[in-house]
């Protein structure tokens, strides 16, 4: 985290007049790789799935939550001590000061536990009050008077939920019928104390799934059924055992570890997402959420989960299987039928839905811890995924070396690359800096550029450093960060450093 903060990744957001917990600001890296991450969750999610992709307002209308049931059930219970005043969510501080989880159970049961364990309050070891029901959601008025009450949206979903019959003609009443929407969520958290893992403003990458009940199949299953996933099943869990089942996505199906193809086809998409970000195999799991734990319109809920150094299992995903919940819900609530007639045979359903619902702000942080700890001395990134994809560096700040770097620089920047200029220090410590933030490639110009049109590109991982002619930089990195070609192959290359090059970069230390 100092090294995120220095670095410009991110850092806590209000600094300037104490900050306000569970908010976080991105820097300028970590915005770019923010966007990298997003926009690698819509080329898996949304363009090679043909899904549809929407935007509605984060501010929700208070019917619309009600319909939804966010208004009865979006509720944690909290308690407040009596000597500090500081409120806990007693879930967290249970599960921290005796390993049980009471998500999901009853309030007077959880209250009764609090006494039994003798759980007093962290901060000052004061008594805890009674335990309440609080709800999570921000709430706000829309438009003067105050009479309009509406709430900063808890999820993405209730968007396409209500867009339903639009989304359906559009996508030429097919199913299933896969609609994402990636975009701001809100939750009032009552005490957040995990950094960037329990956020009050965060970012969710949402797809909701329609299908015919009657068939819970995916035309393409057959490409993921043999993608092996480890599997923490609910019935182990609430036996106390942690342990993993590892089966094919086809295997989950047939023997009912999973409710039905459609959900095993999210599970490896899902892990095949993850894997893409640079996230190790070996630290990714799906837990299966117990009955207690499941959300109100949730039948089944499998939680993506990754091992972390700083907070241990972390959920990063959720895909639930929300049966026809939101739109019987919705269409109750609004008197607007949202059913649908397939062909053939004119049969009449609510579509059922399933929904792979991503954080996007914890996946950051997972991706930049993998970085942080796979790095030599600072990050690795997988290529295609660094903030920061060249380096271009000028040997010297004279001989005219600068003015032509910034050329090079500039070229890169139009053919698309995230480029850096650095001509500060010495061309070590210019390396060592890229090498910090995970920069995969650094193009130094020198004298022989100007005379031979030439320059050299430097490997991060191994310190490799290959000659290659101007023209051909630009192909030469775009294929080298696909990993479409190998280094060695990028050029000529330079087994020890050319005749005066060492003297030059003394004179510049």
């Amino acid at each position: 985290m100092e090294l995120a903060k220095r670095r410009g990744f991110l850092w806590p957001s209000f600094e300037l007049y104490g900050g306000a917990s569970g908010f976080y600001d991105f820097g300028p890296l970590g915005s770019t790789l923010k966007n990298k991450i997003v926009e690698k969750w819509r080329e898996h999610f949304v363009r090679r799935e043909d899904s549809l992709e929407i935007d509605s307002p984060t501010l929700t209308p208070e019917e619309v939550l009600r319909a939804s049931g966010h208004l009865e059930h979006f509720v944690d219970l909290m308690s407040e001590c009596g000597k500090c005043g500081q409120s806990f969510k007693i879930s967290e501080l249970v599960k921290e000061r005796t390993g049980l989880d009471v998500e999901g159970k009853p309030r007077e049961e959880v209250e009764a536990l609090l006494e039994e364990k003798g759980i007093t309050c962290p901060d000052c070891g004061g008594r805890l009050g009674k335990v309440l029901e609080f709800n999570t959601m921000f709430r706000t008025t829309i438009g003067p008077g105050g009479r309009k009450v509406g709430y900063l949206r808890p999820e993405t979903a209730q968007g396409i939920f209500v867009d339903f019959r639009r989304l359906w003609r559009h996508g030429r009443e097919r199913l299933p019928l896969p609609v994402a929407q990636i975009g701001k969520g809100y939750r009032n958290e009552i005490s957040p104390r995990q950094g960037m893992i329990r956020l009050r403003e965060f970012t969710m990458a949402e797809l909701e799934v329609f299908f015919d009940p009657e068939n819970p199949t995916h035309p393409s299953f057959g490409k993921v059924a043999g993608e092996r996933l480890r599997l923490w099943r609910a019935e182990d869990e609430m036996k106390g055992e942690e342990r993993m089942v590892e089966v094919s996505a086809r295997e989950a199906v047939e023997k009912g570890m999973v409710c039905h193809q459609l959900m095993a086809y999210y599970l490896a998409l899902t892990k095949r997402f993850l894997m893409d970000l640079g996230l190790p195999e070996e630290r990714l799991r799906f837990r299966e959420q117990t009955p207690g734990q499941r959300a109100h319109y949730s039948r089944e809920t499998w939680d993506a989960e990754v091992r972390t150094e700083r907070f241990g299992w972390v959920e990063v995903a959720g895909i639930a299987y929300r049966t026809d919940y939101d739109l019987s819900r919705h269409a109750e609530a609004s008197g607007e039928s949202l059913s649908v007639v397939l062909q053939p045979g004119k049969r009449k359903v609510v579509c059922h839905v399933v929904e792979p619902s991503f954080g996007i702000d914890r996946i950051f942080y997972c991706v930049l811890e993998t970085a942080y700890l796979q790095g030599r001395k600072g990050l690795r990134f997988k290529k295609e995924l660094s903030p920061l994809e060249v380096g271009v560096f000028p040997l010297l700040r004279r001989d005219g070396l600068p003015e032509k770097a910034r050329e090079v620089a500039e070229l890169l920047k139009q053919r698309g690359f995230w480029t850096e200029y650095d001509e500060a220090g010495s061309i070590g410590r210019r390396y060592a800096r890229a090498d910090e933030v995970g920069i995969p490639y650094c193009v130094t110009v020198d004298h022989r550029t100007l005379s031979d049109g030439t320059v050299t590109i430097r490997e991060r991982e191994t310190a490799r450093q290959v000659r290659t002619p101007l023209e051909k930089l630009p192909s030469v990195l775009s294929s080298l960060l696909k990993d479409e070609l190998r280094f060695e192959e990028a050029g000529t290359p330079l087994e020890e450093k050319e005749e005066g090059e060492e003297e030059e970069e003394g004179e510049e230390g």
